[in-house]
């Protein structure tokens, strides 16, 4: 199991956590995975609550939750509306690539402005999101991703207006 780190973005001064390639999924017994989708509801639900539902003590659920945090499967933080924070404008962006394809993925992952970075097959090496106040601030951002070693080109794609956005997909 390797482990890499990224920003959670919880507004915790940068703090990294871990993200875990190929956690072992014996964490998500069926309690577990109700026990996350109690809180895909409400991240604030109380364990005494989730207790309840689940069929565990507030103690129990407790143990487990942390458990589930300490395994990388799971986070708790604040989702918040880039727009109230004063970055109306997002994009993903593409980037094509040559040269060690995840030490670039680190590099961009650094970016204060990149909220998600993803390694894929297609005609993007990378895809990254990033929020920004506006369009000069955007274009800044792209020329530093072209600057960085390894990038070969970057295309735009800014978001006019979002539709859906979920975090409560499931426990498969």
């Amino acid at each position: 199991m390797t482990n890499r780190q990224h920003d959670n973005g919880n507004g915790n001064g940068g703090r990294r956590v871990s993200v875990r390639e190929g956690a072992s999924h014996a964490l998500l017994d069926d309690v577990a995975k109700q026990i996350i989708e109690q809180l895909q509801q409400d991240g604030r639900r109380p364990y005494a609550t989730i207790g309840k539902a689940v069929g565990l003590s507030e103690a129990a659920v407790r143990q487990r939750v942390q458990r589930l945090l300490d395994a990388g499967v799971m986070q708790i933080v604040a989702v918040t509306d880039p727009l109230q924070l004063g970055f109306p404008r997002q994009a993903m962006i593409g980037l094509r690539t040559d040269g060690d394809l995840e030490s670039v993925a680190d590099r961009i992952a650094e970016f204060d402005e990149v909220d998600y970075v993803v390694i894929t097959a297609g005609s993007f090496d990378l895809l990254a999101e990033v929020v920004c106040r506006n369009d000069e601030h955007l274009l800044e951002i792209l020329q530093r991703l072209r600057a960085v070693t390894g990038v070969v080109s970057t295309e735009a794609f800014v978001y006019l207006k979002l539709r859906k956005q979920t975090y409560t997909w499931g426990t498969a």
